[in-house]
């Protein structure tokens, strides 16, 4: 990196910091500080938007679709089902009740320890979360950039803490609109970039018949099943469970849109976001589409992961990584000069009389991932600790070797402005519901002033960002960030919004039903997953379904235990009907 790399980069970090500090300064109240005052429309939704684009977003996305294509963005079709469910019943009776959480209306609706159970599972699945989110910029910017990774995890978790400490949920809100408008400035100077350095005879158009060809642009997926991840249904089922729970009744989340002005600021902001969501995945799927049209016409390494080539090159088996190195770049070679010619053809320019061009360059294709996964298998031998797996490095290998002086550093500034903005969200919620549904409530003492709760607040804010930092630091690098993301959501979220399924529509399911359903659904979650992950050669459900599942367990075992109960209890139940 040149020092115009690193002047944007430092300045557009302090800029965001500063300005979080500078536009939240001053007293607040615990409601100011906690729900953030009367937010427009807009806030709400970009700061929504920017909650959930995570640094994962841009580095694993990309990624994924240079590995897979296009087929990842059907995961996101569930959101504008879930956004309607949650604008009309959700946002309503959490207005009403003038809650702070999202946990506080389950101990209206049935009894504290219904809200205490559903607090604890949120601030699990959203502590490890804030760590990943941490640790996914920081060991990918670590390997391309020699960084000490303990050092990256600190930087980036302190950066978050002083102005969420400092203005709590307005900071956050506050900073997220402009972190969003780094973030799509730079993704659309990446994309732009890309398409401008493909070669001359090479037209946007001719770019999507390559990727095409290479079975990169499939969205749609119709085949059902339950052993493929990403597909139409698991999209429309399980995917729109997931993004239910998570935008319904995660308080990362629901805390944005708590600030809102209005009912209808909330849902106008939650409609903007669930409208503008899918279209941007897909531009995001799109820049990985391209990086893999570019890398077409120019050399990759064998793997992406620069941490990983080093641990093998320092091994006993340098040599035969050497060896498939060698393979590699002959296969590219080939490789390239097909792509060239198919190009030609494209262009009506190829005249030789080559009748299986396509079928040849697929050839190539297969031939590369087969030497790839070699060297993943040498490299698994060298040192077993490192991640193979190098689809998360893809984007940030092209950023730092393709783009000229002064974006790299906006790009950058992107990744880690997009971690700062979902940690920020992310320790606000924890600090949020721990201070409301844990430490409030429990503590009777009636003496305490506003001014106490709001320290609390800010105590329990560095609280959270420290857990995340620790454990940013002691966690493995997954398959893939994004999924391993939506693989924790996915564990809690089923029986999370199970509960809150049963609180809006079973009106006579009352708290120990529910308690005792959702205390057993969630170990049926787990335990299936665990078969699944763990036990070889048995494929039980694909973490997607765990959000149905554990749902629809949830809301059945309650309605069951309800009805058992109440043959021997008449007691009736009054409270909540009037919501």
């Amino acid at each position: 990196m040149e020092i115009i790399d690193w002047t944007i980069l430092t300045s557009t970090l302090a800029f965001i910091v500063l300005y979080g500090v500078y536009k939240t300064r001053g007293k607040q109240t615990s409601e100011e500080y906690i729900k953030g005052g009367d937010a427009r429309w807009w806030t709400v939704g970009l700061s929504v938007m920017a909650t959930q684009a995570s640094a994962i977003t841009f580095l694993s996305t990309p990624g994924q679709a240079y590995t897979d294509g296009l087929e990842f963005v059907q995961f996101y079709f569930g959101l504008p089902i879930a956004i309607i469910i949650i604008c009309v019943t959700f946002i309503p009776i959490y207005h009403k009740l003038k809650v702070y959480t999202a946990y506080e209306f389950l101990e209206k609706r049935f009894d504290v320890q219904t809200r205490s159970l559903a607090s604890i599972l949120f601030l699990i699945q959203r502590g490890l979360a804030a760590g990943i989110t941490i640790y996914a910029p920081a060991i990918i910017l670590s390997a391309v950039l020699d960084w000490e990774l303990k050092y990256l995890n600190i930087i980036i978790g302190i950066l978050v803490i002083i102005y969420t400490v400092s203005g709590g949920t307005k900071a956050v809100n506050v900073t997220q609109k402009q972190q969003m408008i780094i973030i799509m400035a730079g993704m659309i100077t990446a994309f732009v970039l890309i398409v401008t350095q493909l070669p001359d005879n090479v037209t946007f158009d001719n770019a999507l018949t390559m990727a095409g060809s290479a079975d990169k642009m499939k969205i749609l997926d119709f085949d059902f099943s339950l052993n493929d991840r990403y597909n139409v249904w698991s999209a429309i089922f399980g995917a729109s469970f997931l993004m239910l729970s998570y935008f319904g009744t995660d308080q990362s989340q629901v805390q944005r849109y708590l600030s809102g002005k209005s009912i209808k600021q909330m849902r106008i902001g939650l409609l903007f976001n669930g409208l503008l969501k899918v279209p941007m995945q897909f531009f995001i799927l799109m820049v990985g589409v391209m990086v893999f049209v570019f890398y077409q016409f120019n050399d990759t390494p064998l793997n992406f992961n620069p941490a990983a080539e080093k641990a093998v090159m320092e091994s006993e088996y340098a040599a035969d990584y050497e060896a498939l190195q060698e393979r590699h770049y002959s296969i590219l070679n080939e490789k390239q000069t097909m792509q060239k010619n198919y190009a030609k053809k494209l262009n009506n320019q190829y005249i030789a009389p080559e009748d299986k061009l396509e079928s040849r360059l697929n050839y190539f294709r297969q031939a590369e991932e087969e030497n790839r996964e070699a060297a993943r298998q040498l490299i698994a031998k060298a040192d077993d600790g490192i991640e193979t797996n190098d689809k998360d490095f893809v984007f940030i290998h092209f950023i730092l070797h393709h783009l000229p002086k002064g974006l790299i550093g906006l790009l950058l500034a992107v990744i880690l402005s997009a971690a700062m903005s979902s940690t920020a969200s992310e320790l606000n919620a924890l600090s949020s519901t721990t201070a409301v549904d844990i430490y409030k409530r429990f503590n009777h003492n009636d003496t305490k002033d506003d001014d106490h709760y709001v320290r609390m607040s800010k105590w329990f804010t560095l609280m959270w960002g420290i857990i995340a930092i620790i454990f940013a630091s002691v966690v493995s690098l997954f398959d893939n960030l994004i999924q391993l993301v939506n693989i924790i959501g996915s564990l809690f979220y089923g029986t999370i919004l199970g509960i809150f399924l049963v609180a809006f529509y079973l009106k006579k399911v009352r708290g120990r039903s529910i308690f005792i359903a959702a205390l057993i659904s969630e170990a049926i979650v787990i335990a299936f997953y665990c078969v699944d992950e763990f036990v070889p050669d048995v494929k039980l459900l694909p973490f997607l379904w765990l959000n149905p599942l554990g749902a629809l367990i949830t809301v059945g075992l309650a309605w069951l235990i309800e009805s058992s109960g109440s043959k021997n209890d008449t007691e009736e139940i009054t409270h909540f009907q009037d919501v």
